[in-house]
C-alpha cells in the first residue's frame, strides 16, 4: 500500500474494497495510508483514495474516513472535487446520521455552485440519490439562482452529468410561464446530443415544462415541431434502443399526439424488425391515425395481415377494427378490408376479423350489419372463446334478422359444459335475447339454457345471471325486454389508453424503467424506498385552463380562520352525499332517517364491522339508492332551523351541565328490520356522550351491535364501541350512553350539524342522519378576558356580523346570563344603556373557533322580553347554529 507506482496502487486498493467485508478487522489497518494518500500531491492518487474509502463498506471504519473527506470536498483540484461529491453519497447509505453530523449535505449544496461543471454534475447527482432515500427532507433546495448555474454546467459537462442535471431540473417547478419557457430554451439544444439517454431526459424536461405553456404562444409551436426530429433519430438505432423509444413514444403520443402527427411514415413496420417492436409501432400508428392519414394506414395494415408472423397479423386485423371505430370516416373501409380478410379463410384471421366486427356493430349501429351472412358461414371455424362469444353476441343481438338464428345458438348449446365461462354467459344472454324476440318458437331453447346455468353449473357468475334472468322472465316479461334488449350505449373509441394521471406521473419518468412498463415506480421498486409520485406542474394562470385547483374559491374565509372544516368538494365528500340529503325536521319526529341499502355511507369504514369485507361495501363509483321518501308532514323545509327540533314541551332539562334536549325517534322500527334507535346528546363536566334508546321490535333477538359515524363538520366520533351487554331479546328497551370525542376526520357537511350514522347488528346495517345541537360542542375555557374580547371583535370584518331575534324569551338579565353559562357561554361583560341590559359574551367550539356575542335584552313584558343578538366569529358559516342553540337554551 505504501507504494509509489499508481498501477500497483489502483489494484491494492481494488483488493481492499472487495475483502473488507469479510476481514472489517484488517481493514482499520488502512485507514492511516487513506490519510495519507488524500494528502498526496498527486490527484489522481488523492481521488482513489476517497474513491475507495467510499467503497469500503465497513461500519467500524467510516468516523475515520471523515477528516479526510472533508478535505477532498474542499480539494483544488475538480477531478479530487467530483470524486469526494459521489464518496458523500455513499457514505449516507452506510451511515445517514454522520453525514448529516458532520455537515457534508451543506457542503455537497455549495458544490452546486462549483466553477467546474462535472463537480456541479456530481453533486447534484450525490444529492438526488440522497434525496430519493428521504422524499421528505428537502436537500436538493431549487430556485432561480441554482437553477441558472446548473444550465449553465448543462453546456460542458459529460454525457452522464448531462443526465443528473437534466432529471434534476425536471424535478423543479418554475414560479411561472416565462421561466419555464425560459429554462426549456436553454435545455432544447441537448436534443441534438449522440447519446439517447440525454435526448429522453431533455424531452422529459420539456414535454413538463409545456405543461405551464400557453399554446397560444409562437414558442409552443416552434418546440412542437423541435421535439420531433430528435424522437424520429431515435428509431434509427439498434431494435432494443428503439422498443425503450417506442414504449417513451408511446406515453408522448397519448400526452400530445400533435408532435408526431406528420411522422406516421417512420412507424411503418420493416420486414426485418423484432416482434416486440412490431407490435410497439403498430400500436402507435393507431394513436396516430387521424382523417389525414388513414388511406395510407389501412393499406399498410393490410399488407400486414398476409404476414407470416401470426401474433403480428391477429394485432393488425384488430388495428383494422380499431381504425374503424377511431375514424368514422374511415368505417366503410375497414369493413370492406375485413370481409376481404375474411374471404382468405385463414382461421387466426377469420377469428380476429368477428372481434372486432363486434366492436365496429357497437360503435355504428344499423350500418354494416348486411355482412352477418358472410360471418355466419365460418361459424364452424371458430374454435377461441373470444371470437365464439362475439359470434353468438352478433347472433342473439340481431337474432330478428338471421331467420335460423334458433338453430345456430342451438349448436353452441351442445357443448355447453365444454366452453369457457365467456362463451357460456354469452350464450345464456344471447338465448335470453332470442327468447324475446321470438317467444314462440324458442321456448324450449330457453328453458334448456336456464336449466343448464343454474342446475348444472358450478360457476357463481353463471348462476347469478341465469337466476336473474329467470326471475325476469317469470314475473315480468315486459321487464325483461326493457332490461336486456335496453339500447346500448356506443363504445368509445380508445378503450386502452393510460388513466390522464397515472399518464402524467409517467410522462415525469420518461427515459427510466417505469415509461417501459408503463408502471409507477411503486408498482416494482421493491420495499418502496425512495419512490416518489412525481406530477406535472398545473398550468399558470396564462395558459388556456381556467383556475387551477391551488387557487382558492372566491369568498374562502380569512387565512386566519382555523384550518378546521375542510370543504365537502372533496372527493368522499361528494360519495357520501349522494343522497343523505338533509335531515327533515319537525314532530312527530325530529329527524328523518335515511335507509340506504347496502351501500356503505363510510366510504369503506364499516369494514372493520362487518369483517369480510376489505374493501369496504361501497366502491369509488357506487351509486347510492334513493333515500326512503319522507311523509309529506315532515316536509317542512330546513329554513326553519332547529328550533322546532327541541321544541318538545316534555323536555326534561338538568339541573347540572348544558341543556339537553328530550330523547326523538332517529331511526323507526319500519325502517330498520324492527330496530328503533332514539336519541340525544348531552354534554356533562366536559364531556360529550349520544344517548341512545333501543328497542327491538322485531320477532327475532339482535346481537352483534356497532356504530360507526360518517365524517363531520367538528370530527364527531365514538370514543368507545357501542355495548350492548346482552342481547337484545324481541320487545325489550336497552338504554345506553355512548361517549364522544371530536378527534375523529373532518369534512364539512351541509348543513353544518348534520351527522351520518351507520348502526351494525346481526341482522343488517342500518343508516340515518340527524342533527347536532351546536352546544354541545362550547367547551368549558370559553370566557375571554375583556381588553382581548375588544380586540378580537374590532378585527373580525363588520361583514362577518350577524343579526338575530329571539322572541318570546321568558328570563330576565340575570337568568339569561346563569342560564347560557351552564351550556359554557360565558358573559365577558354586562352594561345597562337607556334601560336595556346589554350582555358581552364569548364562546369557543371544540376546534378552537371563537365566537363573540352581543345580547341585547329589550325592557317589555317581562313573561316574554325580545332579544337581539348579534354574534361575530371568523368562521361566519357557525353564526346560525350558534343563534339556534341560543334559542334552544333559552327557551327550554
Amino acid at each position: 500500500m505504501q507504494t509509489d507506482n499508481l498501477e500497483l496502487k489502483k489494484l491494492v486498493y481494488l483488493y481492499l474494497m472487495n475483502y473488507a467485508k469479510s476481514q472489517p478487522d484488517m481493514a482499520i489497518m488502512a485507514v492511516n495510508t487513506f490519510v495519507k494518500d488524500c494528502e498526496d500531491p498527486n490527484p489522481l492518487i488523492r481521488a482513489l483514495a476517497v474513491r475507495t474509502m467510499g467503497c469500503i463498506r465497513v461500519d467500524k471504519i467510516t468516523e475515520y474516513l471523515c477528516e479526510p473527506l472533508r478535505k477532498c470536498l474542499k480539494d483544488e483540484d475538480p477531478y479530487v472535487r467530483k470524486t469526494a461529491a459521489v464518496c458523500v453519497a455513499k457514505l449516507h447509505d452506510i451511515n445517514a446520521q454522520l453525514v448529516e453530523d458532520q455537515g457534508f449535505l451543506d457542503t455537497l449544496k455549495d458544490l452546486i455552485s462549483d466553477s467546474n461543471p462535472m463537480v456541479v454534475a456530481n453533486a447534484v447527482a450525490a444529492l438526488s440519490e440522497i434525496a430519493e432515500s428521504h422524499p421528505s427532507s428537502n436537500l436538493l433546495d431549487l430556485n432561480p439562482q441554482s437553477i441558472n448555474k446548473l444550465l449553465t454546467a448543462l453546456n460542458e459537462c459529460t454525457e452522464w452529468g448531462q443526465i443528473f442535471i437534466l432529471d434534476c431540473l425536471a424535478n423543479y417547478t418554475p414560479k411561472d410561464d416565462r421561466e419555464a419557457q425560459s429554462i426549456c430554451e436553454r435545455v432544447t439544444p441537448r436534443l441534438s446530443h449522440a447519446n439517447s439517454a440525454v435526448v429522453l431526459s431533455a424531452v422529459k424536461v420539456l414535454m413538463k415544462f409545456m405543461e405551464m405553456l400557453s399554446k397560444d404562444l409562437d414558442y409552443y409551436g416552434t418546440l412542437l415541431k423541435k421535439l420531433a426530429p430528435p424522437l424520429v433519430t431515435l428509431l434509427s438505432a439498434e431494435p432494443e434502443l428503439q422498443y425503450v423509444a417506442l414504449r417513451n413514444i408511446n406515453l408522448i403520443v397519448q400526452k400530445r399526439p400533435e408532435i408526431l402527427k406528420h411522422e406516421m411514415k417512420v412507424f411503418f413496420v420493416k420486414y426485418n424488425d423484432p416482434i416486440y417492436v412490431k407490435l410497439e409501432k403498430l400500436d402507435i400508428m393507431i394513436r396516430l391515425a387521424s382523417q389525414a392519414n388513414i388511406a395510407q394506414v389501412l393499406a399498410e395494415l393490410k399488407e400486414y395481415a398476409t404476414e407470416v408472423d401470426v401474433d403480428f397479423v391477429r394485432k393488425a386485423v384488430r388495428a383494422i377494427g380499431r381504425c374503424a371505430i377511431k375514424v368514422e370516416q374511415s368505417a366503410e373501409r375497414c369493413v370492406s378490408t375485413l370481409l376481404d380478410l375474411i374471404q382468405t379463410k385463414v382461421n387466426y384471421v377469420v377469428q380476429e376479423a368477428i372481434v372486432v366486427i363486434k366492436d365496429i356493430f357497437r360503435k355504428y349501429p344499423n350500418k354494416y350489419e348486411s355482412v352477418i351472412a358472410t360471418l355466419c358461414e365460418n361459424l364452424d371455424s371458430l374454435d377461441e372463446p373470444e371470437a365464439r362469444a362475439a359470434m353468438i353476441w352478433i347472433v342473439g343481438e340481431y337474432a330478428e334478422r338471421i331467420d335460423n338464428a334458433d338453430e345456430l345458438l342451438e349448436s353452441f348449446l351442445e357443448g355447453f359444459h365444454d366452453e369457457s365461462t365467456q362463451v357460456q354467459l354469452q350464450l345464456l344472454t344471447a338465448i335470453v335475447k332470442l327468447f324475446l324476440k321470438k317467444p314462440t318458437e324458442t321456448q324450449e331453447l330457453v328453458q334448456q339454457v336456464l336449466s343448464l346455468a343454474t342446475q348444472d353449473s358450478d360457476n357463481p357468475d353463471l348462476r347469478d345471471r341465469g337466476y336473474i334472468y329467470w326471475r325476469l322472465l317469470s314475473t315480468d316479461p315486459v321487464a325483461a325486454k326493457e332490461v336486456v334488449l335496453a339500447e346500448k350505449p356506443l363504445i368509445s373509441e380508445e378503450t386502452d389508453l393510460i388513466e390522464p394521471t397515472l399518464l402524467d406521473e409517467l410522462i415525469c419518468y420518461i427515459g427510466t424503467l417505469a415509461s417501459v412498463y408503463h408502471k409507477p415506480p411503486s408498482a416494482f421498486v421493491e420495499g418502496g424506498r425512495g419512490v416518489v409520485h412525481k406530477s406535472l406542474p398545473p398550468r399558470t394562470a396564462s395558459s388556456e385552463s381556467t383556475e387551477s385547483p391551488e387557487t382558492a374559491p372566491a369568498g374562502a374565509p380569512s387565512s386566519e380562520q382555523p384550518d378546521v372544516i375542510p370543504t365537502q368538494g372533496d372527493l368522499l365528500g361528494d360519495l357520501l352525499n349522494l343522497d343523505l340529503g338533509p335531515p327533515v325536521s319537525g314532530p312527530p319526529l325530529a329527524t328523518s332517517s335515511v335507509q340506504m341499502g347496502a351501500v356503505d355511507l363510510l366510504g369503506g369504514g364499516l369494514d372493520s364491522l362487518m369483517g369480510d369485507e376489505p374493501e369496504g361495501i361501497g366502491g369509488p363509483n357506487f351509486v347510492a339508492p334513493p333515500a326512503a321518501a319522507v311523509p309529506a308532514n315532515l316536509g317542512a323545509s330546513m329554513g326553519s332551523g332547529l328550533s322546532d327540533l327541541f321544541d318538545l314541551t316534555s323536555g326534561v332539562g338538568t339541573l347540572s351541565g348544558s341543556y339537553v334536549a328530550p330523547k326523538a325517534v332517529w331511526l323507526p322500527a319500519m325502517k330498520a328490520k324492527g330496530l328503533e334507535i332514539s336519541g340525544t346528546f348531552t354534554r356533562q363536566v366536559g364531556s360529550i356522550s349520544m344517548d341512545l334508546q333501543l328497542t327491538n321490535k322485531a320477532l327475532q333477538v339482535m346481537t352483534d351491535f356497532a356504530i360507526q359515524f360518517n365524517r363531520n363538520s367538528f370530527g364527531l366520533a365514538p370514543a368507545a364501541p357501542l355495548q350492548v351487554h346482552a342481547p337484545l331479546s324481541p320487545n325489550q328497551t336497552v338504554e345506553i350512553s355512548l361517549p364522544l370525542n371530536t378527534v375523529g376526520s373532518v369534512m364539512k357537511m351541509e348543513p353544518l350539524n348534520n351527522l351520518q350514522v351507520a348502526v351494525k347488528n346481526n341482522i343488517d346495517v342500518f343508516y340515518f342522519s340527524t342533527l347536532y345541537p351546536l352546544h354541545i360542542l362550547f367547551v368549558e375555557d370559553g370566557k375571554m378576558d375583556r381588553q382581548m374580547f375588544l380586540a378580537t371583535w374590532k378585527d373580525i370584518p363588520n361583514e362577518n356580523e350577524a343579526q338575530f331575534q329571539i322572541r318570546d324569551c321568558p328570563l330576565n338579565a340575570e337568568a339569561v346570563s346563569s342560564r347560557l353559562q351552564s351550556s359554557n357561554i360565558f358573559t365577558v361583560a354586562k352594561r345597562n344603556v337607556e334601560g336595556q341590559d346589554m350582555l358581552y359574551q364569548s364562546l369557543k367550539l371544540t376546534n378552537g373557533i371563537w365566537v363573540l356575542a352581543e345580547l341585547r335584552i329589550q325592557p317589555g313584558n317581562p313573561s316574554s322580553l325580545l332579544l337581539q343578538l348579534s354574534l361575530k366569529c371568523r368562521a361566519p358559516e357557525v353564526s346560525q347554529h350558534v343563534y339556534q342553540a341560543y334559542e334552544t337554551i333559552l327557551k327550554n
